[in-house]
């Protein structure tokens, strides 16, 4: 005889203790069958976990007795696995399984606890947990072989999944999670998940903290809805690593989903008529920052609704891809200093105006725009992202379309750069910023410049023509030419054999010293261009 049970309990001949109701004496023996054991009423109004209908005896079973199973349960029968398979069940008490190791497989099918699930430091081979509805789910440095799947739970105050190590899946898809006392409604800190996570069309009231976690593949939220009235992030991920990619994403929901089949339980990939499209919604900060993502970021059709005050935040990030494909923010900022992406896909309409967002140190190699994204407006998205004149950002745009042979767009980026740098120069260099920009705009259009020099040779031929200078020396001057004269004069350096050896006086000296400095100024900026194109790429 054992006493699994306070009091010196008797058992049966099957190993059941002798105090066990009808509805836990039924879950004993289907335990030793691996059956599943439903008490659920069959009807939906009575079947809902959610609703206010009271769950009698007859489909009541303590959590002891549900521990006692887990922890110390009977043998299978022969030819049998022995399983907990759990259906329309309400669990009266706190189950209590901190520190255990459960080696029978547990599913628990809309099932009603009266109290807390306690897992810490437990191990367990597979749990499921599906359509579940309890106060609070505390499962810290919780260990699974195989999955955890808890999609379509309710929990009132929270999870707490900190430091977790789940060996494959980790499936929260239609979880509806509250906040907990320190206002998280899934705390997840340090969790290492070994392959996905998936957590499709969730909702937090709450933090969600993943700070330092690990996704051994990619992790999806697509089409949840992430809410924190109550503090700063609504999703807090600082040091998140995922190998794949993460998607923050739409998602088609299929109308004709039921709610009993497998996952992603009536969630599905390919859109099919009928179906509509839940945007991933984010209300509260958002904060990625040193993250790691082995192949993109993924905000297609994402909406964040952020306070004045509120951030997404990614700063440092590192991912060859980054997709910023949703609603353009209406307040708050995105802020992208020292992030590095290897390719940014982007669409005009997605970046919010000015003061908006930050990009200081933002490294990236290429640019996908979606949709029309004209230069023009890629000036803009720099002038609103640098409120503050830096040179940086442009010289970044600057390198990477010159890097994929749009050497016109670099140099109207780099005169873009000089116009923005005159507005902080003191009054004398700014006039002289002007002048340069009306004339040869600061020698990023070359043939600008080389038209000044036609026009200034042909006003110099054209004022020297009727002029007939007496020679310095008269036994020893060139033939007296107007238009070889003027270009002499132009072009610095060369000789072509008419300057030096003509008097001039008055005006025309003048006119001359003038010819020579605007050739220099002029020679100059056609070299410079010239030099520019030669030092493509």
């Amino acid at each position: 005889m054992t006493e699994p049970q306070g009091g010196g309990a008797r058992t049966q001949a099957d190993g059941a203790p002798d105090d066990l109701s009808t509805a836990e004496l039924r879950m004993w023996r289907a335990f030793r069958t691996g059956s599943v054991c439903d008490l659920s009423a069959r009807t939906a109004d009575q079947d809902d976990p959610l609703a206010d209908h009271a769950w009698g005896a007859e489909r009541s079973v303590r959590a002891d007795t549900v521990a006692l199973l887990l922890l110390s349960g009977p043998p299978p029968l022969p030819g049998r696995v022995a399983a907990l398979k759990l259906r329309g069940a309400r669990i009266t008490g706190r189950l209590d399984l901190a520190g255990g190791v459960i080696a029978p497989y547990v599913e628990l099918h809309s099932c009603r606890f009266d109290g807390e699930v306690l897992l810490p430091e437990a191990r367990f081979t597979t749990l499921r947990m599906v359509g579940c509805s309890m106060p609070r789910l505390e499962a810290a440095r919780l260990h699974t072989e195989g999955d955890l799947h808890l999609p379509r739970c309710r929990v009132a105050r929270g999870i707490r999944l900190t430091d977790a190590r789940i060996g494959t899946d980790l499936l929260l898809n239609q979880v509806v999670a509250h906040r907990d006392r320190k206002g998280r409604s899934i705390a997840a800190d340090g969790m290492s998940v070994g392959q996905d996570f998936q957590a499709d069309m969730i909702e937090t009231y709450g933090e969600l903290s993943l700070r330092g976690a690990k996704v051994g593949v990619s992790m999806s939220l697509r089409g949840s809805r992430l809410r924190n009235p109550y503090g700063r992030y609504a999703l807090n991920a600082p040091q998140l690593t995922v190998e794949r990619t993460l998607y923050m994403t739409g998602l088609a929901v299929d109308p004709r989903g039921e709610a009993g089949v497998t996952p992603p339980y009536g969630v599905g990939g390919a859109p099919v008529r009928g179906s509509r499209v839940q945007r991933f919604e984010c209300r509260g900060g958002m904060r990625l920052d040193d993250g790691r993502f082995g192949d993109a970021v993924d905000f297609y059709q994402a909406r964040f609704v952020l306070a004045a005050d509120q951030q997404l935040s990614l700063r440092r990030i590192s991912t060859p891809e980054l997709r910023f494909l949703g609603e353009r923010p209406e307040r708050g900022r995105v802020v992208l200093s020292g992030a590095k992406v290897t390719t940014l896909v982007d669409r005009s309409t997605a970046w919010p105006g000015t003061g908006g967002f930050s990009m200081d140190g933002f490294g990236y190699e290429t640019l996908a725009p979606r949709g029309h994204f004209p230069l023009a407006r890629r000036l803009e998205w720099l002038a609103a992202a640098t409120p503050e004149y830096s040179p940086e950002p442009y010289e970044r745009l600057a390198a990477v379309l010159r890097g994929s042979g749009e050497d016109a767009d670099a140099r109207a980026v780099l005169l873009a750069k000089q116009r923005r740098r005159r507005e902080t120069l003191p009054v004398a260099a700014r006039a002289w910023g002007y002048l340069q920009d009306w004339a040869v705009a600061y020698g990023y259009r070359p043939g600008r410049a080389a038209l000044w020099m036609a026009v200034l040779w042909a006003a110099g031929a054209l004022a020297f023509s009727g002029l007939h200078p007496a020679a310095i020396k008269t036994d020893e001057h060139p033939q007296w030419n107007a238009p070889l004269f003027a270009l002499d004069l132009l072009l610095p350096v060369i000789g072509l054999g008419q300057d030096g050896y003509w008097r001039l006086e008055g005006a025309w000296q003048w006119l001359a010293a003038a010819l020579v400095l605007l050739g220099w100024i002029l020679a100059t900026t056609v070299a410079a261009g010239a030099s520019r194109l030669l030092r493509r790429g």
